[in-house]
């Protein structure tokens, strides 16, 4: 897509909870449309509860989105930053409209979530088009989204020093123990997705030349990138595992679930592991909950030495990302984009500005797809509601 004059940028995200009475009206809004009753809802929301009712990804995303303004601001860019969430206040559709209110006209979305899929990347684009439908707004507040960005730097380069000084505390829990010597493995992880979404996700004719589906695809992709950043990973086992299924039994995930991976790694003679959550931004619930209570938990049965590598947050690489990333999309007065070319430092990338038609699409229960910021499905055929 060419730059655009755009001037404002919406740091979008999932959302969560902020207290113990939110946590089912969160979750009500999360599996919306699927039926699911309170009391399954309160086995999602113990989760929360233990954390006294409270995701950290709030908190986490309003000191990114202070940290965005400051390296736009560093960068003499004058593009203000607002932050809407798909599940919990402040919500997109509210904040599409005091954009609005503000003088705005064209918007560049960030989303919390750097790969291909429908909850990673179509997901954000439904709720955009859908909130610019309901609001009247459509067809008179433009909204883009950035790529995936996966393979950027800015997002690499945090897990490749996290796993650096995950690797140097492993070994030195190891040598603490008189083992030395003994193997440890690297586990990248990301949270599973049903099977039938992996294999929507991306455009079809690049899923088809790929030894794996899409999402997995750039996961597999990324990993590489990080390991080939780390000297001391050389030679050492790794795999990418999934966490945090759920839905019905009966549908497949991807898998292999991490715990039972680590079980496995256990029998076959691993001693330690650095979990690296390659899937994921910030530490919010999935990631403090899946990886630093759960799966330090199954390490610890297992007597496997254990580290989990931060994930990028509000690193100064990851920022200064964004904002490449916002800036190889705005154009300046000369009408060129603020940022010429387009980093990338992982196989697949750089990924496409504009999502391919019927890209990640999920058919809902009456039959129609969700109209998207990308505007474009409706010339396949899909029913549009």
């Amino acid at each position: 897509m060419a730059p655009k004059p755009y001037d404002a940028v919406l740091l979008a995200s999932f959302g969560g909870p902020e207290g113990q009475d939110d946590v089912i009206p969160f979750l009500r809004n999360v599996t919306r449309g699927r039926g699911i009753p309170d009391e399954r809802l309160e086995e999602v929301a113990t989760h929360y509860r233990a954390n006294g009712g409270i995701s950290p990804i709030n908190a986490q995303n309003r000191a990114l989105k202070a940290a965005m303004e400051a390296e736009l601001a560093a960068r003499g860019i004058d593009l203000p930053v607002y932050w809407g969430n798909r599940n919990w206040a402040p919500y997109i559709q509210p904040t599409l409209q005091q954009m609005f209110d503000d003088g705005h006209r064209r918007v560049l979305m960030f989303s919390t979530s750097a790969y291909a899929g429908y909850s990673s990347c179509r997901q954000y684009r439904e709720d955009i088009g859908v909130a610019l439908r309901e609001s009247g707004l459509e067809g008179r507040l433009e909204v883009d989204k950035v790529r995936q960005y996966f393979d950027h730097p800015g997002f690499i380069e945090p897990f490749a020093e996290g796993l650096a000084a995950g690797l140097a505390d492993v070994r030195a829990q190891l040598a603490a123990a008189g083992e030395e010597q003994a193997p440890l493995r690297i586990v990248f992880t990301t949270h599973s997705i049903p099977t039938s979404d992996a294999a929507a996700a991306g455009p079809r004719d690049l899923a088809a030349e790929l030894d794996a589906d899409v999402y997995s695809a750039q996961h597999l992709a990324v990993a590489r990138a990080v390991l080939d950043r780390v000297p001391d990973a050389a030679g050492l086992e790794w795999s990418l595992v999934f966490q945090s299924r759920s839905g019905a039994p009966h549908v497949p995930w991807l898998e292999p679930d991490i715990n039972d991976a680590l079980a496995e790694y256990a029998a076959a003679g691993t001693r330690g592991v650095v979990v690296v959550p390659i899937g994921f931004v910030s530490d919010h619930m999935e990631v403090v909950w899946d990886l630093d209570t759960e799966a330090k938990d199954t390490c610890a049965e297992l007597g496997l030495a254990f580290h989990r590598a931060p994930t990028p947050g509000t690193h100064r690489e990851y920022v200064r990302g964004i904002v490449d990333l916002v800036s190889e999309r705005t154009a300046g007065p000369d009408g060129k984009a603020l940022l010429p070319g387009r980093a990338s430092a992982a196989e697949l990338g750089p990924w496409f500005d504009v999502c391919r038609p019927n890209c990640c699409v999920k058919v809902m229960r009456d039959g129609t797809v969700k109209p998207t910021i990308a505007a474009v499905d409706s010339e396949v055929g899909v029913p549009q509601p």
